[in-house]
């Protein structure tokens, strides 16, 4: 009787399971490139263009930076598909002795 060498057994096995991990990595989904539709914090934020076309933007925008004691100032439009407005949330000027306004309908 002859004997087959342990460590072709031992390359098979390892090819297979090589080829099972590859398989699971390339089966689910890769959730890497999303991002939400409104995101900011205390200095400002940015607002996708999809939403802002169907939504008031502006106003999104002022009661978010009000939220925070702030006014809101925009600073660019990237108007196309995957675009964003993007805004900066600034201290009420000097000489104003009116704090911002936060709207709720």
């Amino acid at each position: 009787m002859r004997m087959t060498k342990p460590w072709i057994f031992d390359s098979i096995l390892k090819a297979a399971g090589l080829m099972a991990v590859g398989a699971i990595l390339t089966a689910g989904p890769a959730r890497a490139d999303w991002v939400p539709a409104f995101k900011g914090n205390d200095t400002g934020g940015i607002i996708a263009y999809s939403l802002a076309q169907t939504t008031d933007a502006r106003q999104l925008a002022v009661d978010h930076c009000a939220s925070y004691g702030k006014v809101v100032k925009f600073l660019a439009v990237d108007a196309q598909y995957g675009g964003y407005l993007s805004f900066s949330c600034r201290w009420v000027p000097y000489g104003s002795a009116q704090h911002p306004l936060r709207t709720l309908y």
